[in-house]
């Protein structure tokens, strides 16, 4: 049975005979022992073994950090760009030239896996960074084990709860997780024979978005908040964390709301920019519902999950103050506390752990300049744009471009948002941590040298910018400092889902319906006071009340929130497009910062390098994508497309 087709493959069923505990794949079937085949009846007819069939759904999410080793591409905005020695090969260059149709051709994407094989069922490393391929895969999962739910006939209701709720839950994520990429598509909601014809049509985003809200709530109905509080989950206490809880049935119940309420889904492709703040207030409604929900629950205290502080002894090595119980930088990732997952308290929904040095070989040496050798493995170098980083305002709350921020061009690394310290490495910065004495081939490396100019601003080995990354790994990652090494055991991981993103969407949905006041109904906190927590864990000022008082003053200030909030973290290409931003200047073009140095090293060696003073504070711009009303959406691969006429194209692919 060698079908080539991976839309079609994955929604036709499986013999019966063939749905093993393991579900290897038909074209094994007939090689095995007849002993070894396992029948529906044995495979459904308990919790422990339902489970089990369940667990290769959550293997199949993928890690889009560490989708292959050294290509890790998944910031496809405004916020990111490669160093020049890589050419045209990433995904992320392909995208800047407006080759969107390189996600499919691109074997090493996360989102895609050309070199998939659709009929080897059990072959995770055909499909284990792919996007498409798995969901397709695990919507058809999730589909057979909804048709069999009649045979859980050894099992308490509670058990019955947890799987029904997880297997909603999995196909509405599967759908939502592709939507936001290509749209509307067929909302598949039972499983097919191999002679069966294909007609379903392609809905829209809404009223796709309808059906996976319809699974969100039945999920966040039948779930427990805990799993640690159930008899079920009591057997794997402390190992919960990741199973499918009400908490995200909620959160995703109202993301997809909001994302149905975005500019893009309400309007269509636009082009000028001026519906970008024309939401469909209903949906905003429903969602500002959702999250208000979930907020209650967290902030009565009835949740596991909570905001992690933002308390630092040293913020430029992320060294947590000691009167923190967690840090903020551990949502991220996890250094010298024995290959810790990472995500504290803050993670929602995360995916499952991907062995304990992946993280050293597939994401590490990404970050940081790389001459001299002193970034391993490789020489390609993730770095952020100046765009990007004007985002991050001033610690009084305040954009950079606001007259009462107080940002200086002389000091322009001074009085800024506490995020800006902890996410960038920028002039002056204190790169290597190790002393080492005049003379040494390093010596001069100690501090980043990013004016124009400096030595880390080569192309190749050093910045295009002006900035380092500095929030998914630490500086420490070089050949001096070893934080590469098994020995300092560093593991990374960016959540789908944090609590931070639940206030944002919850302050966005606010927002869209009647300004910084909207309270949902059942929480008691406005859209205003959701970014202030947000300001407040990290010691920034709040929204400024010109911004209150007007209500697209105020979006932009969300999104500005939600820019420096999860910056890095594979959300900002979603958000432009759904805001209708994404052809837009200036969200197309991405800059450097350019001026001149006007202190010495010495002056690194004894003050605080934010009170650098510096002369000629320019931007310059690197490139500009030139994008068009078809850059909305992505292409659906061209093999699917042909399958039947009602799976239709997007337009202009």
């Amino acid at each position: 049975m060698k079908i080539k087709k991976i839309l079609f493959y994955s929604l036709c069923s499986l013999p019966l005979a063939c749905l093993s505990l393991s579900l290897s794949g038909c074209t094994d079937y007939l090689d095995r022992d007849v002993e070894s085949v396992v029948s529906s009846d044995e495979a459904f007819k308990n919790f422990f073994n339902f489970q089990g069939y369940i667990e290769e759904i959550y293997n199949a999410i993928p890690d889009k950090q560490k989708s292959n080793s050294g290509t890790s591409d998944y910031n496809f905005g405004d916020d990111e760009i490669q160093n020049v020695s890589y050419g045209d090969s990433k995904i992320t260059n392909q995208f800047d030239l407006g080759n969107f149709r390189y996600w499919l051709g691109n074997s090493r994407s996360w989102l895609y896996n050309s070199s998939a094989d659709p009929t080897v069922l059990n072959s995770h490393k055909s499909r284990s960074q792919a996007l498409w391929q798995n969901a397709w895969y695990c919507i058809r999962k999730v589909n057979i084990g909804l048709e069999n739910l009649d045979k859980l006939i050894d099992a308490t209701q509670e058990e019955r709860d947890l799987i029904e709720g997880q297997l909603y839950f999995f196909r509405a994520w599967w759908h939502e997780e592709m939507m936001q990429w290509v749209g509307g598509l067929p909302y598949v909601d039972r499983s097919f024979s191999a002679s069966e014809e294909l007609k379903l049509p392609r809905l829209s985003y809404q009223e796709c978005a309808d059906r996976c809200a319809a699974d969100f709530r039945k999920a966040a109905d039948l779930l427990p908040i805990n799993w640690d509080d159930t008899e079920a989950g009591k057997t794997t206490i402390g190992k919960n964390d990741i199973r499918i809880n009400k908490i995200m049935a909620l959160g995703y119940l109202g993301k997809v709301y909001l994302w149905a309420a975005s500019p893009l889904m309400v309007n269509g492709p636009q082009l000028g920019g001026t519906k970008t703040y024309d939401y469909d207030k209903e949906y905003a409604s429903k969602a500002a519902e959702a999250f208000g929900e979930l907020l209650s629950l967290v902030e009565d205290g009835r949740t596991q999950y909570a905001l992690a502080e933002f308390k630092y002894d040293d913020i430029y090595n992320h060294t947590k103050s000691k009167s923190a119980a967690n840090c903020y930088t551990d949502i991220f990732y996890t250094l010298n506390q024995g290959w810790k997952w990472p995500g504290t308290t803050e993670a929602i929904f995360r995916g499952t752990e991907t062995g304990s040095n992946t993280s050293l070989w597939n994401f590490v040496t990404q970050y940081g300049p790389k001459m001299n050798g002193l970034g391993v493995r490789g020489n390609n170098i993730k770095m952020a744009t100046a765009n990007y980083v004007n985002f991050y305002g001033m610690a009084n709350g305040l954009p950079l471009d606001d007259p009462n921020s107080t940002f200086d061009k002389e000091y322009p690394f001074k009085g800024r948002d506490p995020r800006f310290y902890h996410d960038f490495m920028f002039d002056g910065f204190r790169y290597l941590n190790k002393v080492l004495t005049e003379g040494d081939a390093d010596y001069d490396l100690r501090y980043c040298s990013l004016y124009t100019g400096g030595i880390m601003r080569d192309v190749i080995d050093g910045s295009r910018t002006g900035y380092f990354i500095h929030k998914l790994v630490p500086h420490t990652a070089n050949k001096h400092d070893l934080a590469y090494t098994d020995a300092q055991a560093f593991q990374s991981y960016v959540p789908y889902m944090r609590l931070a993103d639940i206030y944002l969407m919850y302050a966005e949905a606010g927002a869209a319906i009647s300004g910084a006041s909207y309270k949902s109904s059942n929480f008691d906190k406005t859209a205003e006071d959701a970014i202030n927590v947000i300001r407040d864990r990290c010691g920034a000022g709040h929204v400024g009340a010109a911004y209150v008082n007007d209500p697209h003053k105020f979006m932009d200030e969300v999104r500005r929130e939600r820019a420096v909030e999860l910056a890095f973290e594979g959300f900002r290409f979603n958000d432009l497009q759904r805001w209708l931003l994404l052809t837009e200047y200036p969200y197309n073009t991405k800059t450097s910062q350019e001026f001149d140095r006007m202190e010495d090293d010495e002056f690194f060696e004894t003050n605080d390098p934010r009170n650098a003073r510096v002369a000629n504070w320019r931007e310059e711009t690197i490139l500009t994508r030139i994008y068009g009303t078809k850059h909305y959406w992505l292409p659906l691969p061209d093999k699917d497309v042909y399958l039947y006429p009602e799976f239709a194209q997007n337009p202009g692919w």
